[in-house]
Order: C-alpha cells, then sequence, then structure tokens
C-alpha cells in the first residue's frame, strides 16, 4: 500500500479532516543556492537619461564633428578595399588553407594602419594595457565585456586575429570584403551541421602551430550592458589551447550608458557627435587549462569568466542568449521585459527543460500574470487562475512558488515551481488516487456533489462554489477518469494541492492519540491498481 494512497484512507476516515484549521505543515521544501536569483536582474538593457545641456552640447558638436567623421570613416574605408582586395583575390570565401607570404604581410601591415586610422578618425583614444601574446603562446583572444560593435577595436590592437562571423557578413559590399581579409571562421545559420563545423574549424586553427593567424571570439555571443559577464559560451575553449583574456573598458560617462542595445546608425551618430571616446583594451595574462580544464570546456570558461570578472569588478550572471529571446517574448506579451529573464541555460540544465516548454510557461504565466501590476503574480491572482478561493492549504502551495518569500511569484519562481513542485507530483499513481478519493461511491464518475465535498474537505472551505472548476473538467454532467487525468496532465498545480492536502491529513492523523489513530485497509477501486511501488516524488528536493 502506498503512501499517498493510505494517507488518502485515512483522510476519509478521519471527522472533520480537512475542514478548518490546518494544523501542522509539512516541512518547507530547501531552497538550493543554485536557484538563487542572479546579481543582476536584466543584464541587457539600460535605461538611460540625457540632461538638457547634455543634448545641446552633443547638437552643436555634432554639427561640426558628424560630417567630417562619416567622410573621414568613408574614405579610410575606400583606402583599404584595395588591400583586402589584393589579399583575397582568388581565394574562396570559405577558407581551407590560410593567406600566406607577401599578400599577409603586406595587407595585415597596411589594414592594421588604416584600421587605428578610422577609429581615430571616429573620436576614439585607445589606451592598451598589457603584452600581446603570440600565436604559439596563446592562438586564441577571448574579449568581453560585449556591448556594441564598436567592441572591434580589440581586433584592430590585436593585431587582426581571425573572427567568427555570420556568413551573410561575407556578403556585404566593401565590408564583406574587409571582413574575408582577415580570414574569419564563417558561419552558416542554414546549415545544420553549422555549429559542428564552426567547432571542427575552430580547433583546426588553434591547434595548426601559429599556420593560421590567431582567433579572437567574444565568448558571451550577445551584446549585454557591461554590469556583469553572462555565461561563456564554450567554442573557444572546446580546442583546449591557452586562451588570452581581453578586457573591454569605456569609461567615458555618456559613451557607457548609451552603448547597449541602440541601433547601429543611432549608436554610430552619439558617439560621432562626442568631442572623444576613451576606450581601455587590456591583455591579460595566457591562461593555460590544466587535464581537467581540456576535458571539461564549461569547467575551463568559467574559471576565465570568473578572473575576467574579478578584474572587471563586476560579478557574473547566468544569463545566456535565450533569456534574450524570452525578455523579447515578455514584451511581447505585454509583460516586463524582465520577467523572461530566468537564467535559462541553468535552470534547463538542472531541471531538464527545453526551450519550446518554457516559452510556453511564458504564455500561462502571461495569462495569470496579465491583471498585476508589475507582471508578478499575487495570491487573489493565484487562486483565480486555479478557480478556488484563497485557503491555508493554497497559500501553502502559494508559499512553495515564492521562493525569496516576498508575497509574489516571478517567472523564475513559476518555472521552478512547475518543474520542481508540481510536475513530479503529478504522476499516474497520484492521479488515480485522487479520483478515487473524489469518487466516493466507486461508480467510476465523479459528480458534482462528490467533487465539491471533497474540495470543501480538503481546502477548509464548507461553503466553496466548485461549479465553474467543475464545468471546466467535465464534458457533461459528471467526471470520467480519462477527463480527469487529461486535466490533471494539463494542469500540474492541482496535483501539488492535492499532495499537500494528504501531508496535511497525515501530520493531523499522527498527531492524534495513538488510540484514535486507525489505517484501514486498501479498498479495491476500478482505476486505482492494487499494489503500487513507494512514491517519493512530491517531496522532491530542489
Amino acid at each position: 500500500m502506498s503512501r499517498c494512497a493510505q494517507a488518502a484512507a485515512v483522510a476519509a476516515t478521519v471527522p472533520g479532516a480537512g475542514v478548518g484549521n490546518v494544523g501542522l505543515r509539512p516541512p518547507m521544501v530547501p531552497r538550493q543556492a543554485s536557484f538563487f536569483p542572479p546579481p543582476v536582474p536584466n543584464p541587457f538593457v539600460q535605461q538611460t537619461q540625457i540632461g538638457s545641456a547634455r543634448r545641446v552640447q552633443i547638437f552643436l558638436l555634432g554639427i561640426i564633428l558628424l560630417p567630417i567623421r562619416v567622410l573621414l570613416v568613408v574614405l579610410i574605408l575606400l583606402l583599404a578595399w584595395p588591400f583586402a582586395a589584393i589579399s583575397t583575390v582568388c581565394c574562396p570565401e570559405k577558407l581551407t588553407h590560410p593567406i600566406t607570404g607577401w599578400r599577409r604581410k603586406i595587407t595585415q601591415t597596411a589594414l592594421k594602419f588604416l584600421g587605428r586610422a578610422m577609429f581615430f578618425s571616429m573620436g576614439f583614444i585607445v589606451a592598451v594595457k598589457g603584452k600581446i601574446a603570440s600565436p604559439l603562446e596563446a592562438p586564441v583572444f577571448v574579449a568581453a565585456p560585449h556591448s556594441t560593435f564598436f567592441d572591434g577595436i580589440a581586433c584592430v590592437v590585436a593585431g587582426l586575429p581571425s573572427m567568427v562571423s555570420r556568413n551573410e557578413n561575407a556578403q556585404v559590399p566593401l565590408i564583406g570584403r574587409l571582413l574575408r581579409a582577415v580570414q574569419p571562421v564563417l558561419v552558416s545559420r542554414v546549415d545544420p551541421d553549422s555549429r559542428k563545423n564552426t567547432i571542427n574549424e575552430i580547433i583546426k586553427r588553434a591547434t595548426s602551430g601559429g599556420e593560421w593567424p590567431q582567433i579572437l571570439v567574444f565568448p558571451e555571443g550577445t551584446c549585454t550592458n557591461r554590469s556583469c559577464l553572462i555565461t561563456f559560451k564554450p567554442g573557444a575553449f572546446i580546442p583546449g589551447v591557452p586562451v588570452q583574456p581581453v578586457l573591454l573598458r569605456y569609461p567615458n560617462k555618456l559613451v557607457n550608458r548609451l552603448f547597449f542595445f541602440l541601433f547601429s546608425i543611432q549608436l554610430c551618430m552619439l558617439t560621432f557627435c562626442q568631442l572623444f571616446t576613451k576606450v581601455e583594451v587590456e591583455f591579460m595574462p595566457v591562461q593555460v587549462p590544466n587535464d581537467e580544464e581540456k576535458n571539461d570546456p564549461v569547467l575551463f570558461a568559467n574559471k576565465v569568466r570568473n578572473l575576467m570578472a574579478e578584474a572587471l569588478g563586476i560579478p557574473v550572471t547566468d544569463h545566456t542568449y535565450e533569456d534574450c529571446r524570452l525578455m523579447i517574448s515578455a514584451g511581447q506579451l505585454t509583460l516586463p521585459m524582465e520577467a523572461g529573464l530566468v537564467e535559462f541555460t541553468k535552470i534547463s540544465r538542472k531541471l531538464k527543460l527545453d526551450w519550446d516548454g518554457v516559452r510556453k510557461h511564458l504564455d500561462e504565466y502571461a495569462s495569470i500574470a496579465s491583471s498585476s501590476k508589475g507582471g508578478r503574480i499575487g495570491i487573489e491572482e493565484f487562486a483565480k487562475y486555479l478557480k478556488l478561493p484563497v485557503s491555508d492549504v493554497l497559500r501553502q502551495l502559494f508559499a512553495l512558488f515564492d521562493r525569496n518569500h516576498d508575497g509574489s511569484i516571478d517567472f523564475r519562481e513559476y518555472v521552478i515551481g512547475l518543474a520542481v513542485l508540481c510536475n513530479p507530483s503529478n504522476t499516474e499513481e497520484i492521479i488515480q488516487v485522487a479520483f478515487k478519493l473524489f469518487d466516493v461511491d466507486e461508480d467510476g464518475y465523479i459528480t458534482e456533489e462528490e467533487f465539491s465535498t471533497i474540495l470543501q474537505a480538503s481546502l477548509g472551505v464548507p461553503d466553496l462554489d466548485v461549479s465553474g472548476l467543475f464545468k471546466e473538467i467535465a464534458q457533461g454532467d459528471s467526471i470520467s477518469y480519462e477527463e480527469f487525468k487529461s486535466f490533471a496532465l494539463k494542469h500540474p498545480e492541482y496535483a501539488k494541492i492535492f499532495t499537500t492536502y494528504l501531508d496535511l491529513q497525515t501530520c493531523h492523523v499522527f498527531s492524534l492519540p495513538k488510540e484514535v489513530q486507525t489505517t484501514p485497509s486498501t479498498a479495491s477501486n476500478k482505476v486505482s491498481p492494487e499494489k503500487h511501488e513507494e512514491s517519493t516524488s512530491d517531496k522532491k528536493d530542489d
């Protein structure tokens, strides 16, 4: 006889069970530190207010500086194009062999000079710290934080190493030819094997012993607001070769606020309209992986990220590009954009969730939180969604979701609660035991009267009206097991309510004197199997 079936039988025979005071409560589910909220709630946006004086200054400087700088940039790009053309003439778009000889020597020298000249003409004053490693010392550079396309200045300072770029960028007139001159690793979005091919190409170049140029990678994979370092993608660390971390700093107050997630034209305009823009590029000591880190690129990536974050004086978080996608989706659902940030990669790995599943949960969450302020779920919205009144059992369930005990549930807490609390409780055995408890006369169907009686007892609300919930489950005048099961699988929150009720009844029974405690034998049922294996799924720790 299973614990759930035993508790259900005990609850059915205890007078007044579930009505009124809930008495003893089962212990709260322990919290793992790995699920604590990140130190930076949203690393992808930055709200900035520009004062009137600053606007006037930008306007006046822009009248003079903007046309001059645009003209200089265009002129330098036109001067660089012949050198890039000479370097790549008769070469395929995706290189199979490195460019060598005089073409590489002449074009590298000319393009490095013109690259520095272009950034200088845009008003950048570059300060370089540290020593740049040779290709044999560190085949790979990893640069962070990545906040703007101007971060490409690190490529010029490092001597034009190869970069990982989209295949479409190589097709852009003028810019595409310049990109091909640095022998990039091109990634195709339409090729299903693109990720595998890209990693193989990085490994080939990184282990070539200096035959290929060094590779510069922005391991964050997307732009942030520079307030933290998000998860490093492991691609640059898979070859298991030494890497040199490169730190990027923008001391200008205005630039430090405006660089993030702005459109390219707007960003260029604001930058060109400033008198100058300071940039610091620091080359940290080369990091050589040990044997364990060579076999575990994620471990190596985390080590390098922690060192870079410590040098920058900023925290690390487990946000990734997928969080940015969820953030955009949250905005489309009229939720605050921050609502979609859950550190997707970490949570999906620990809770075995996929992108489609989390995106579906976001739709569900939006339907519950749409009427609340701030895009969070309060106890009233939670009860309304479940079509149940606020009761002690419901507060108990809400408290399990509310991990930081602030009286509301955010999307992160909602996803974790479903995965850790509700889905493990929503097993075939739990559904069978629940149906058996509701089916008082054991005829294989649940009437509205039976449904109301058990819910009133389990929630401690004698005058509870459950007609709305009953009609949502039933196709007719009664609920069959298949209808009950289908509803339960789509709404796992009810399974946790049921198991919480059983735990409360167990606590109540075992708190009674021994002579009152009775354990009736298990009755056969048309739905519930005769024997159950021991189940502890509703006690799963998170």
